[in-house]
């Protein structure tokens, strides 16, 4: 919100487990009233930042200030205005929906009711479910719905939709953006580049405990500088001379994973003709082509040289 101050400040953040630096001295401003997102690989280190935010670790050095406030001196006044949502939650499986909300609303002094909060993830037919009978998604919606029992001002989800079906997953996208709609400061954590594209205002990309671009999800496939991605499969074993498409007309940028060369390009028009030529002239069998649009998945590929989902 304009004017408002921040609801996230983490300055020179760091955290080790022995030799391993799980987080650099990282920073981050989150807005407030935005969905904000750290976008990266499993063992980038989102989750360690996420948990010391949350006041659940403690970091070797750095400073984390929350809605204001530090750990140290407001904990009790930070866990009255937070909700978290874990990577992972183990809720009691013989208790029904409601009698499990019920329970996470005593913790809070204020929140609203345990009907309005079961309403809002769209629990109503299971409310007299035991939570073992539960899919996977309606887990995940009672763990949003445990997250919102205080009305938090802000909100951390922790990969909400990892190993959801997409029908499940695309339900909690419905949910985290009438939470945004609402004006809650929402930090999310996760490895979908779609999730953080269609749901975050700006997303940090993390990649060894590091930010390595924050921007919004527009402004960072923008600066990639290519209007479409073309993805080149040659025959398994190939001989390819090194730098072969340095000089095709339209590729701004290439590089190889396997048989499977990634082009970005200026236009798909110009450019796809272009590339099959330089494979003619050179020899070499075509298997596959495929084109698309930049997302953020490309963005992490062209700043690493990796996939999002490499572990």
């Amino acid at each position: 919100m304009p004017g408002a101050p921040p609801a996230l400040e983490v300055r020179a953040l760091r955290k080790t487990f022995g030799t391993v630096v799980a987080v650099d001295d990282l920073d981050l401003e989150v807005h407030s009233g935005e969905c904000f997102g750290l976008l990266g690989p499993n063992g980038a280190g989102k989750t360690t930042t996420i948990e010391i935010c949350e006041g659940l670790q403690e970091p070797d050095s750095g400073d984390v200030i929350v809605l204001g406030r530090r750990w140290a001196s407001d904990e009790r006044i930070l866990r009255e205005r937070l909700g978290v949502q874990l990577q992972e939650t183990q809720f009691s499986e013989k208790v029904t929906v409601e009698e499990t909300i019920t329970l996470f609303r005593s913790f809070f002094q204020r929140g609203p009711a345990v009907e309005e909060i079961i309403g809002l993830v769209q629990l109503d037919e299971k409310r007299s479910a035991r939570v073992g009978t539960l899919s996977g998604g309606q887990k995940q919606r009672l763990s949003v719905a445990c997250a919102l029992a205080g009305d938090p001002e802000l909100l951390f989800l922790d990969e909400p939709t990892t190993g959801l079906d997409p029908q499940s997953r695309r339900q909690l996208w419905d949910l985290v953006e009438r939470l945004r709609a609402s004006g809650r400061s929402i930090v999310l954590t996760t490895h979908y580049m779609e999730e953080a594209e269609r749901l975050c205002d700006r997303v940090a990309i993390v990649d060894h405990g590091k930010v390595i671009a924050i921007d919004t999800p527009r402004a960072l496939i923008r600066s990639l500088g290519a209007e479409q991605v073309v993805e080149v499969e040659l025959a398994e074993g190939a001989a390819v001379p090194g730098g072969i498409f340095a000089s095709t007309t339209g590729v701004l940028e290439a590089r190889i994973d396997g048989p499977v060369w990634t082009l970005q390009v200026s236009a798909a028009h110009e450019a796809v003709p272009a590339v099959l030529r330089t494979l003619e002239q050179a020899g070499l069998s075509l298997t596959e082509l495929r084109t698309h649009m930049p997302t953020l998945e490309d963005v992490f590929v062209s700043l690493t040289g990796r996939h999002l989902r490499e572990q």
